[in-house]
Parts: structure tokens; sequence; C-alpha cells
């Protein structure tokens, strides 16, 4: 056994949400003078060194057939040729956009795993955590405790009185709730046995029905504020143990008014890492938010020299976005549930714009519990968008319960009691093992 003991964290394919949650609660547990060290994606190479961690590389995916086209070249691709498909109902999103990423995600799984068994036997961590939508078998076949951590939508969690993961439809209204379960299922049961075969034959135990991934018999978390979550039936909580939010810390510092000196209201404008890749609708969105002549801060993503912000805007291709939030009054956002957990514990009011996977869902919790609006992405209306900006901004009840549940949240931050809880299984298993 190492003197220091060891946590491994994987945070799956190159995602920026679920490393960042990973990351907040690495932060912590670090503290408590237990070495974290990170298993990720190439394209995510000097990441977690840069910031302090221990890390550990691997190709999270097959590589692509033109090597041109990897890291943010691949993303903008996928992002474009499947724009068209965004544009559906969720339903249909189904046979276009969920189906295919699960086989990708599926077809991931089996690439990588190799390198992560072989990852786990050079780390010998005593704990493991996992933050990814699909099984990493590598994982539960290795023998060695693991935590895992959900930084998406917690619909994943199933439940008959819930509605169905990725359908973005309302709580207060069954319908179509039996129909989008049963095309699900017609497309998925397939896929799901394959998976399921080849975990088994990892020696990984087998999936629950229809389900990717594994619940752990030791922690398992989930991060969605309490002013967003879904209710549960009894002892739902003594099994997955709820973060209110986990926000990162050690961004760089960021103020306004060293960019855009003035006063008003204050705009932050976000589709995510992914989402700022269809750059026609970041620069249709810009055109518009530009209309009310508020200050606005753009976070523009890899293809930023695609766009052109109007006046009184500023952007960045990456922003310290919990650094940015706290001085803004309202976020425009893609629903990504990274982004949701920091504009909820800033304590502003949103219009969410949903693009694929769970960010319905997201965007529906906001829209039903009266936090925001939810609108059609690529169909709305500029005057309406407008309008609401203004409505938004001058709802001062909104706003004074959005920042009484951030000021809950500052009280018991997520990355804290995650961490904790983290650190303490892994003190337990190493005391365990004296």
């Amino acid at each position: 056994m190492c003197a220091q003991p060891r946590v491994l964290f994987v945070p799956g394919a190159a995602a920026w949400g679920p490393y960042n949650a990973l990351r907040a609660m690495a932060e912590v547990i670090r503290a408590r003078n237990l070495q974290c060290v990170f298993a990720v994606d190439e394209s995510f190479l000097g990441v977690a060194a840069g910031h302090g961690f221990g890390e550990v590389v691997y190709e999270a995916s097959p590589p692509p057939v033109d090597p041109a086209e990897s890291g943010t070249a691949f993303w903008a691709q996928w992002v474009r040729r499947n724009a068209v498909h965004f544009r559906g109902s969720t339903t249909e999103q189904l046979t276009t956009v969920i189906h295919p990423q699960w086989t990708e995600l599926v077809g991931s799984a089996r690439h990588a795993h190799p390198r992560l068994r072989q990852i786990i036997e050079e780390v010998r961590p005593e704990l493991i955590v996992v933050d990814n939508v699909g099984a990493d078998p590598s994982v539960q076949a290795s023998g060695i405790p693991w935590v895992r951590s959900i930084s998406a939508n917690p619909l994943e969690l199933a439940d008959p009185d819930l509605p169905p993961p990725f359908s973005g439809y309302s709580l207060h209204d069954r319908t179509g709730w039996a129909e989008f379960h049963a095309e699900y299922a017609r497309l998925h049961t397939g896929l799901h046995a394959e998976f399921n075969d080849f975990c088994v034959a990892q020696g990984a135990p087998p999936l629950e029905p229809l389900r990717f991934s594994y619940t752990s018999p030791w922690l398992n978390l989930y991060t969605y504020p309490e002013a967003l979550d879904y209710p549960r039936p009894p002892g739902f909580h003594e099994r997955w143990h709820r973060l209110d939010t986990v926000v990162r810390t050690g961004e760089r510092p960021f103020h306004v008014d060293d960019h855009l000196p003035g006063t008003g209201p204050v705009i932050y404008l976000s589709l995510g890492s992914m989402g700022s890749l269809d750059t026609r609708l970041l620069q249709h969105l810009v055109d518009v938010v530009a209309r009310t002549g508020h200050r606005t801060i753009v976070s523009m993503g890899p293809c930023h020299d695609e766009v052109r912000l109007g006046p009184a805007m500023y952007g960045e291709p990456f922003l310290p976005q919990p650094n940015v939030l706290p001085e803004c009054d309202l976020i425009i956002t893609h629903g990504g549930s990274n982004t949701l957990n920091e504009a909820v514990a800033a304590g502003l009011p949103m219009i969410v714009l949903p693009l694929f996977w769970d960010q319905y869902d997201n965007a529906q919790r906001v829209a039903d519990l009266g936090l925001g609006v939810r609108m059609d992405t690529y169909g709305f209306d500029p005057d309406a968008m407008v309008a609401e900006i203004e409505r938004l901004l001058a709802e001062k009840g909104l706003r004074r319960r959005l920042t009484a549940t951030a000021e809950s949240i500052r009280h018991d931050p997520g990355a804290l009691a995650g961490g904790t809880r983290i650190a303490d299984l892994a003190e337990s298993l190493v005391s365990a093992a004296i």
C-alpha cells in the first residue's frame, strides 16, 4: 500500500461537466492528505496536472478516421452535423441523437477498457470515483471499492412517477410518458443486451434493465440543487446522497467592470463548450441579446473567431464561469447540468435553450418551478426573447427567491459534502486494511 492513500477519478469521455464536478470534490479530498489522480482522455492532457492533481492519460474513444477531425474539429463537425436533429422533438431525437450517442458511448467503453484496466493496476488506488453516463466495466471488475457520482440530470435514476429521461416532459403532465418509454425500449434493448454481455465478460456484474451504468454498493452521489430536485420515494436518499451544487474553485478572478464598465443589469450568455460550436446559433443569440443594450458577457467557445460581438459585449473562448456568474443578473444557457448548478448557486434566473441529451429535462424543470423559462432553441421569436429578458430582470420576487436559495447553498456547499463523504470512505478503507 502506498504511504499516501490514492483516490483515482475517472470522468469518462472528454466532457467538462463531469471533470469539473470531480475536480471540485477532489480539492476537498486533497486537503485531507489523500493523493488524487485523474484518468483523463487525451484531449484533456495537462488539465488535471494544471490543477495540481496526478494525471494519467488514455484514449477514451476510438480515433476518427480522418486525424484532422480530432479534438475540437471532431466535436464541431458533430454539432453541425446534428444541428438539424436538434430541431426535432425529443421523441424524434431518440432515433437521431440518443441512440447514436449510446452506441458511441458503448463503443468507447469497449475501446477504453484495456487501458483503463491497466491504469487501475498501475495506480493501485484505495478508492475509485466515477462520473460517466456509461459504465466502465474495468472499475467494477477490479474488486476495488468505488463511488458513483452523477453530475447530469438525476432522471437517469428512473422512477415510474417521474418523467422519462431525455424527454423534457413536465412532472405535472403525464401525456406521452408511456409512448416515450416504449420507444426508448424499442431502440435500446438490443444495444443494452450487447453491452451487458460485454461487461459481464470482463468480470463486472450484470447491468440493470435498460441502464447503461451501475449503482455502487459503497457510495452513490448525485449533484442537483434542492430547489430543482424531483420528489423521491422513502428510502431513496439512503442509497443516493444529493449534493446541492458542486462548484469548482481556483478559477482566475474576473470582474465585469474591468471589461464592461457601466451600470445596469448584466447578462451571461453561454451554450457550453459543445453548444457554442454551433456558431450560427450563437451568433443569432448574440445579435438578439444585443438589442437589449444590456452589458453582456459571452462564453464564445473554441470557434470564437467565427462570432462577432455587439456593443456592450465582452467575450472569451473560455471564461472562469464560477467567478463571472455572481456579477450577473440573468443567464441565457443551453441547460447543461454544470452551468445549471453554477447558475443556481449564483442566484440567477434562467432562459434555457436546450439542444440535446438531459438539457431538455433541465430546461423543463426550470420552467415547471418558475425559476426561468424554456424557449425553442432554433424557433424562438426574437421579440419574445427580448421581452422575456426584460421580464425576468424586472421580477424582484423571483430574484429574492433565488438569492435565498444561493445563500443556503453557500452554507452547505456540495463540493465539501461530497468530498468529505469520499474522503471518509477512503480513510475507512485504509484503516480497515491496516
